[in-house]
C-alpha cells in the first residue's frame, strides 16, 4: 500500500506533501511544557497530536529523531520579558530550590504522558542544560547586527531584522501593525521598540537562576532555547516543528527570526500547530484558572467532573477532533468518547467469537485503505475513527447473521483493527478494575438465569430480567450464539 502523507504547513498556509530534507531520516521538534505545575488537558493535546505524528512517520518507514524540550528557565510570568520567572515564582511560593520544582513536575508530567500512552521522545533537552549553546547563538546574532545591548541585557532588533526578512510571516502579522499598536510603550526597559524581545536578561539581585555571560550575570530569553536546542540536535535546518497554536506568536515567530539572524536561512521546512481546547468557548489554561489537570480527570476530583475518566478516554476524546480544529470540553463529550471507544474494542472482541462464512459480504481492505487515506490527509484521525465505527457496525451485523466474513478476512480484520487502534492511534483497552470483574461475573450469572427461564418457556421471568436491567441502562441483545450485554 503506497502512502503519500500530506500535512498542513502553517508557514505556507496550505496542505503540502511531506518530503523530508534527508530521507529516510526525519527531524522533528515539539515545544514541551514549562514545568511549574501539573499537566492539564491543554498539555495533553499537543503531546497526543505529535505522538500520533511520531507513530505514523515511523509506520511509514522513516527514522525519526523526535526532540521535545523541557522549559525550566527563562519563561517569564507575562511572556513579555517582564516579571518573575515561572519556575522561580513557584519555588519562592513553596520554599524550594527551582530545580526541585523542575524535577517534581517533570516526573509528574512524564507519568501522565505514560498514562496517556504517548511514546517518549528521542531526546528531551532542558533549557538550563544548554546555556552555552544559547550564549553562542546570541553571539552569532550580534555578529550579524540583529541584537543590541541595554544595561547588560540583550534584545533582538525586530525593526532592523524586518528590513531584510519578514518578521510575522508565520503568524501573518505585519511590523507596521506591531509598531502602531505598541508605539506608546516604545523604549520601556531599555528596548528600542516594545516588540523587540529578550535574548539575554541581566539578573537582578533577587533572581535565583543566573549564569555568567559576556554581557552580564543573567539568564536566556524564553524564545532562545528552542532555536539553540533544535539546531544542536537536528541541524540548522530540519523537517518539522510543532506545538500549540498559542505558541505561534510570539514564540515560534521569534524562533524563525533568531535562526535567520544567526544562520541566514529559515530553520524549519514544515510548521504544524494544534488548536486549543476550550471550556464554554474559552481557552483552557492556567492564566484563566479554568483548567482541569490530568490527575483530576483520572481521579474525578474536580467540581466540573461527575466522576473519574481513564487516560484512554481522554486520548480518544482528543483524537475524535482534527488536531487543527478547536475542541470544546464537556462531560457529555467525555461520556460519548468512552462509549465510542468501548464499542471499537467490543468489536475487536467479537471478532474472536465469529463463525466464519464461505465468503465475505464486504471489502475489509477497502475500509483499511480508507483509514490510512484519512491518516495521509493531514492526520485526519476523526475520519479514520469514523471508518472504524463503520467497520464495528458491520462486525456486529456479522455477529447477528446479517453480514458475513470468511475465515481469512476475520483474521485479516483482527490484525488490521488491533494494529490500527494500538499502534497508530495509541489506544489500549483499559485494565479491568476489580469492580468491573465483579459486574461481569454478576451479569454472566443473571444471563444464565435468564437463559434457563427461556429454555423452560418462562418468558415472563426472562422479560422481567430484561426490563429491570434496562432501568439500570443495561441493554440485553439476543444473538444466535447467546445473549450479550452492554451499558446503553
Amino acid at each position: 500500500m503506497e502512502h503519500k502523507l500530506v500535512i498542513y504547513n502553517t508557514l505556507s498556509r496550505k496542505k503540502e506533501q511531506f518530503i523530508p530534507i534527508n530521507p529516510p531520516h526525519v527531524g522533528m521538534y515539539v515545544c514541551g511544557p514549562t514545568v511549574y505545575g501539573d499537566a492539564h488537558l491543554g498539555h495533553a493535546r499537543p503531546a497526543i497530536t505529535f505522538d500520533i505524528l511520531f507513530r505514523y512517520l515511523k509506520y511509514l518507514g522513516y527514522k525519526v529523531r523526535y526532540v521535545r524540550n523541557i522549559t525550566d528557565v527563562g519563561h517569564l510570568v507575562n511572556d513579555a520579558d517582564e516579571g518573575e520567572d515561572k519556575i522561580e515564582k513557584k519555588a519562592r511560593l513553596e520554599q524550594l530550590e527551582p530545580m526541585e520544582v523542575v524535577k517534581y513536575y517533570t516526573d509528574r508530567y512524564h507519568y501522565n504522558m505514560k498514562q496517556l500512552n504517548t511514546l517518549p521522545p528521542s531526546i528531551e533537552p532542558t533549557a538550563s542544560g544548554h546555556i552555552i549553546e544559547q550564549i553562542e547563538m546570541v553571539k552569532k546574532i550580534i555578529e550579524h547586527g540583529y541584537a543590541y545591548e541595554s544595561d547588560g541585557s540583550l534584545y533582538f532588533d525586530v525593526e532592523k531584522y524586518n528590513k531584510k526578512y519578514h518578521y510575522g510571516k508565520l503568524s501573518g502579522r505585519r511590523i507596521e501593525e506591531l509598531m502602531k499598536n505598541t508605539r506608546d510603550l516604545a523604549g520601556q526597559e531599555g528596548k528600542k521598540n516594545q516588540f523587540d524581545f529578550a535574548l539575554w536578561k541581566k539578573a537582578d539581585p533577587k533572581h535565583i537562576m543566573h549564569w555568567p555571560s559576556p554581557w552580564s550575570e543573567g539568564y536566556p530569553g524564553w524564545h532562545l532555547e528552542c532555536s539553540a536546542m533544535g539546531a544542536k540536535y537536528l541541524g540548522e535546518e530540519f523537517d518539522i516543528h510543532g506545538g500549540g497554536m498559542d505558541l505561534l506568536f510570539p514564540h515560534h515567530e521569534s524562533e524563525i527570526a533568531q535562526a535567520n539572524a544567526a544562520t541566514g536561512h529559515d530553520p524549519v521546512k514544515y510548521w504544524m500547530h494544534n488548536n486549543m481546547i476550550t471550556i464554554n468557548g474559552q481557552k483552557m489554561g492556567k492564566s484563566l484558572n479554568n483548567f482541569i489537570t490530568l490527575n483530576e480527570f483520572f481521579s474525578g476530583e474536580h467540581p466540573a467532573l461527575d466522576r473519574a475518566y481513564p487516560p484512554m478516554v481522554i486520548r480518544f476524546f482528543i483524537l475524535q477532533a482534527h488536531y487543527r480544529s478547536t475542541l470544546d470540553f464537556s462531560t457529555d463529550a467525555l461520556k460519548a468518547a468512552e462509549k465510542g471507544m468501548k464499542r471499537l474494542f467490543d468489536a475487536l472482541e467479537i471478532l474472536d467469537e465469529l463463525k466464519p462464512q464461505e465468503k465475505s459480504s464486504f471489502d475489509i481492505k477497502k475500509i483499511e485503505s480508507d483509514c490510512y487515506a484519512a491518516m495521509n490527509d493531514d492526520l485526519n484521525t476523526p475520519v479514520a475513527i469514523a471508518h472504524l465505527f463503520e467497520l464495528a457496525r458491520l462486525i456486529h451485523l456479522v455477529n447477528d447473521g446479517k453480514e458475513s466474513l470468511s475465515k481469512t478476512d476475520i483474521q485479516y480484520t483482527q490484525q488490521f483493527v488491533s494494529y490500527f487502534l494500538k499502534e497508530i492511534l495509541g489506544l489500549t483497552p483499559e485494565h479491568q478494575k476489580e469492580d468491573d470483574k465483579l459486574i461481569d461475573y454478576l451479569m454472566e450469572t443473571i444471563l444464565e438465569v435468564r437463559k434457563e427461564a427461556k429454555e423452560k418457556k418462562d418468558y415472563a421471568t426472562a422479560d422481567k430480567i430484561r426490563q429491570e436491567l434496562a432501568k439500570l441502562n443495561i441493554q440485553i441483545k439476543d444473538t444466535k450464539d447467546g445473549a450479550r450485554w452492554s451499558f446503553d
